[in-house]
């Protein structure tokens, strides 16, 4: 549960003064209607009959069917949480990718509401922001197994991390829409665009963190009309058609190497590419 600022706190003991309910049963609901953009909720709390749900301007269900004593409580003390949550809110909140893995496993982020947004009544919580904050607020955030996804679409930037520092990416002229990871095997991640699906690994790295890495730079959008793994090769020559130069071709090795070693990479693809790569020199 995040920790409540010194507002959040404050609105939290006005509520409870309210409506007669204690301050964990005002926090829990806070915590359930932020977690709903505002707009919905689901909570389970003895004060509130135990678990339901809330949303503004239909439907709210409790577990005492017919109390409608506290149906009315509850969606009162919602709509009001969603006033304040709404008057205290600095940055919109973001949306969530769809992930799929491809072992037999399908999971979904519905990271919405607290991560990448930023509210008054709240302590921010680094866990929830951890890519780099010059990139500014994400329009999408997601998550599978251990890999956390956020993605900057206006600044052509996606961050990925396992745990470590941040890896940031230039996304090119894709437009991102969800990821997918290999269970077993190569643990390989794929991310969905305008392109249909494409390793990660072809989009040019930029950033460690905060640490700036040699990478191609682009100035004009990429073609997908090819094979997309041969994509971050033929950027690094440029985007005027200029043959890509060894050293070009060596650095591009290099960071597959370093994907490799995140595990990003499998070893037969990276083998594969290096053959690849080390043909055109």
């Amino acid at each position: 549960m995040p920790n409540l600022s010194p507002a959040g706190t404050q609105v939290v003991q006005n509520l409870s003064n309210r409506y007669g309910l204690s301050a964990d049963a005002v926090t829990h609901m806070l915590v359930a209607v932020s977690n709903g953009n505002g707009s919905m909720a689901q909570f389970s709390h003895p004060e509130f009959g135990g678990s339901g749900q809330w949303m503004q301007g239909g439907m709210t269900m409790v577990s005492d069917l017919f109390n409608n004593h506290l149906k009315n409580l509850v969606n009162n003390l919602c709509s009001d949480i969603a006033a304040e949550l709404a008057s205290h809110q600095l940055t919109q909140p973001t949306g969530s990718f769809q992930s799929q893995s491809q072992g037999g496993t399908h999971c979904q982020s519905q990271m919405a509401g607290m991560p990448g947004s930023t509210n008054e009544l709240f302590v921010p919580d680094p866990n929830d922001q951890w890519w780099p904050q010059d990139l500014g607020t994400p329009r999408a955030v997601g998550s599978q197994n251990s890999t956390k996804y956020a993605y900057f679409p206006e600044a052509h930037r996606l961050a990925v991390t396992t745990g470590g520092e941040p890896w940031v990416y230039d996304t090119l002229n894709h437009q991102i829409g969800g990821f997918g990871q290999q269970q077993g095997g190569s643990g390989s991640i794929t991310f969905s665009s305008q392109f249909g699906t494409v390793d990660l690994a072809t989009l040019p790295l930029v950033a460690r963190g905060n640490t700036k890495v040699d990478a191609p730079s682009h100035s004009a959008p990429v073609s997908f009309d090819k094979d997309p793994t041969t994509v971050s090769v033929e950027a690094a020559a440029n985007v005027k058609g200029q043959p890509a130069s060894a050293d070009d071709i060596l650095g591009t090795i290099e960071r597959l190497g370093t994907l490799r070693e995140k595990g990003l990479l499998s070893d037969e693809e990276f083998a594969a590419k290096k053959a690849e790569l080390l043909s055109r020199l």
